[in-house]
């Protein structure tokens, strides 16, 4: 069993910053492949990065890409979502989640909510204008 703990989420103004934190329990986060997703009002949650397990190797959505970066820390168990130039459009809440597989898996797949184990109960951003 794996828990994840969001943290960091609040209201900005935009152009603002934010830096949203997940914190995973387990001994092998080394090997989890992480991702940041996210749910607007009214909307299908969305893909917004990941970063694998292997080589941290990273991709984005379009609409974040060039402003928002994600990273980990495997000594602290801990995976971040820098966002920079915050839109009103980034408004949401934003869910943490947690792929165990270990192997290569394609881009695609890692966009899909379905490939991951674990989520967390997600923080909310709220971007004014």
């Amino acid at each position: 069993q794996v828990q994840l703990v969001e943290s960091g989420g609040g209201l900005v103004q935009a152009g603002g910053s934010l830096r949203l934190s997940c914190a995973a329990s387990g001994r092998s986060f080394r090997s989890y492949t992480m991702g940041w997703f996210r749910q607007a009002p009214g909307k299908e949650r969305e893909f917004v990065a990941v970063i694998r397990w292997s080589a941290a190797s990273t991709s984005y959505a379009d609409s974040v890409k060039g402003r928002f970066t994600i990273s980990r820390d495997n000594a602290k168990n801990t995976v971040y979502l820098q966002m920079n130039s915050l839109k009103p459009e980034d408004t949401a809440v934003y869910y943490c989640s947690a792929d165990l597989a270990v192997g290569y898996y394609s881009d695609s797949y890692y966009r899909l909510g379905s490939s991951y184990d674990y989520w967390g109960q997600g923080t909310q951003v709220t971007v004014s204008s």
